[in-house]
């Protein structure tokens, strides 16, 4: 079991008062050693906690008087100081077996940690979650939670995770929507094993069994050249079509029953299938959005001013044990730095992906602000890799060497602490880029001519 260290320290703070330092690792609380993030943040709650540190090997108490409720001042370096609870199903369409070799370590992590889920969102099959975990989850009110549902077919998810516990471990999604946990559910939909008729007996069998989730994503699966498993291909029009009816034909069911939609279908189907989105106000509060559900939807309405962009940072792949300890525990995407897009003339370049590029067509369309792309094959991943947050640095080099002159911007959704998912640094880049926050009124104000932070080598 790891020490949580402190990686920074608020001036002025209680902590800092209390003579707390930078590096300082704290072996307990008012005597009780922490497990996560979670049982910190309680601990440090009252008034006066009593920390007992290790100082470069010098055992030390310090007492940091506070009232109840007060920050401490203190940011930790990790979100879990015992171990991750490692997946050990074996999903064919798992993105981890799909990650090339030399990446950071951290990226191969395959957790299936319901701590993880509720401080990240991470999805969770719950095939490890024990008696002990329901009852921590309910007495903390660790809510919510998101659950990988798949299938209710016992049999297929059990052969969809490959794991026998997986035939049975929905047991406690019912335990935890009997304790009035709020979860959130998801399908990856493998194209002729849980879609189809597959897909209409799971949302028939969530209405009656899960009709207390508080919403269900249905998304595709993401096929890279890596992958061995011959069964796994990328979703064809028609499928996504399909798909899109069904979703849509339960929506109208749960509506009527249970006043809300309940489930729906991710953006990517409403592109591979060359469909209209629906429009914002039937995603409810978008409860699915980092699941690439009403993405869209909600870029357009910030990019046309009718909707403020929400707070924080997003989460999406980097969003796991990488991105700890972040506010909200949400990996930084980029800290401003380097310098000014000082000098550069010419036009505009929006840096994305095959389907960001379909998406910003459309809004190009509807608002008639003219968008120039340079269009990013992710030929590091291949397959049907196509959305912006999971182009690779080599990518980006490869095509805007060229971009002579011209004001190129790149959305940080690509990027974690400021690298992007190959490891490549934005400093690397053969062009200097403008990195601008992923939200539609952040776009909005680029195109207009405001400045974002650029790095990369100067033209």
């Amino acid at each position: 079991m790891s020490r949580p260290i402190i990686s920074s320290l608020r001036e002025p703070s209680p902590a800092a008062s209390a003579g707390l330092a930078v590096g300082d690792a704290i072996i307990s609380v008012d005597g009780v050693v922490p497990r996560d993030i979670i049982d910190y943040h309680q601990l440090v709650d009252g008034k006066d906690p009593e920390f007992e540190i290790d100082r470069a090997g010098i055992a030390l108490t310090v007492v940091v008087e506070k009232r109840e409720g007060e920050p401490t001042g203190i940011e930790i370096s990790d979100a879990l100081f015992d171990r991750v609870r490692t997946c050990d199903n074996h999903c064919e369409f798992c993105f981890i077996y799909q990650l090339p070799k030399g990446l950071r370590r951290t990226l191969y992590v395959k957790d299936d940690d319901y701590r993880l889920s509720f401080l990240y969102g991470n999805f969770t099959t719950l095939t490890r979650f024990t008696e002990a975990d329901l009852e921590r989850v309910v007495t903390e009110r660790l809510s919510p939670l998101y659950v990988s549902i798949h299938t209710t077919d016992p049999l297929l998810r059990a052969e969809i995770l490959r794991n026998p516990r997986g035939a049975y471990s929905l047991r406690w999604l019912e335990a935890l929507l009997a304790a009035g946990i709020e979860v959130h559910g998801q399908v990856v939909l493998l194209p002729g094993v849980n879609d189809g008729e597959e897909l209409v007996k799971t949302l028939a069998d969530v209405a009656l069994r899960f009709p207390e989730l508080a919403s269900v994503g249905v998304v595709p699966l993401g096929v890279s050249r890596y992958t061995k498993e011959p069964r796994m291909r990328a979703t064809t029009k028609e499928e996504a079509a399909q798909a899109i009816e069904i979703v849509n034909g339960f929506q109208r069911g749960f509506v009527e029953r249970l006043g809300r939609p309940l489930v729906y279908a991710s953006d990517e189907f409403y592109l591979i299938a060359c469909e209209e989105f629906p429009d914002l106000q039937s995603y409810g509060g978008l409860p699915q959005l980092e699941n690439g559900v009403g993405v869209y939807r909600q870029f357009e309405a910030e990019f046309l001013g009718q909707r403020e962009p929400e707070p924080g940072s997003r989460s999406g792949f980097f969003a796991s044990i990488d991105g700890a300890p972040a506010l909200g525990y949400r990996a930084i995407r980029f800290s401003a730095r380097g310098n000014r897009a000082e000098g550069i003339q010419g036009g505009v370049k929006i840096i994305t992906s095959a389907y960001g590029k379909l998406a910003l067509e459309r809004l190009s369309a509807v608002s008639g602000v003219t968008m120039d792309f340079v269009e990013v094959e992710n030929r590091f991943f291949g397959g049907n890799i196509a959305v912006a947050g999971l182009m690779a640095g080599e990518d980006v080099a490869g095509v805007i060497a060229d971009e002579d002159r011209t004001r190129l911007l790149l959305p940080d959704v690509c990027l974690s602490e400021g690298r992007f998912i190959d490891g490549w640094e934005l400093e690397a880049l053969p062009r200097q880029v403008e990195v601008v926050p992923s939200d539609g009124r952040s776009l909005a104000q680029a195109l207009s001519g405001r400045r974002f932070p650029a790095v990369g080598k100067a033209s």
